[in-house]
């Protein structure tokens, strides 16, 4: 077994903004030297998720709708009330609940992807900030 490691910055606009990583991630993969095995890809932010999605206009409005309704922003967050000048507790929570990562088989070089899968990055934070997303790639 081999793996190998792949790091990018990703500048992001917060406030839900969704990224699409899926070519970056294939390529990788392709230029990788692997043939067969799993890539995982993992944002180094506890504000910030990687998920797969349907990535279209209406998944984007409902994904950014739905965070909102789930863990909405809320002064009284207790990240908030504790740090000085903080806003960004709910963007710690949503983190939490999606997680810093998803990982994916290849094989041929190929994601094995389903015909609708992306590969995204989501910024909960309150303002723009520069995102590094690891891709290690793990395989044959």
């Amino acid at each position: 077994m081999a793996v190998k490691t792949v790091t990018s910055r990703v500048d992001m606009r917060g406030d839900t903004h969704i990224e699409n990583l899926t070519s970056s991630v294939q390529a990788a993969v392709a230029d990788c030297g692997l043939s067969a095995g799993i890539v995982t890809v993992f944002v180094k932010h506890t504000t910030a998720s990687i998920m797969v999605i349907e990535d279209e206009p209406g998944i984007r409005a409902d994904t950014k709708a739905f965070w909102a309704r789930a863990v909405p922003a809320d002064p009284a967050w207790q990240h908030n009330t504790r740090n000085a000048g903080e806003d960004n507790g709910h963007s710690h929570l949503r983190g939490q609940l999606q997680g810093p990562s998803v990982t994916i088989p290849f094989s041929e070089r190929a994601l094995l992807l389903g015909t609708w899968q992306q590969i995204v990055v989501v910024d909960f934070d309150t303002r723009p900030r520069t995102r590094e997303v690891i891709v290690q790639i793990v395989g044959e």
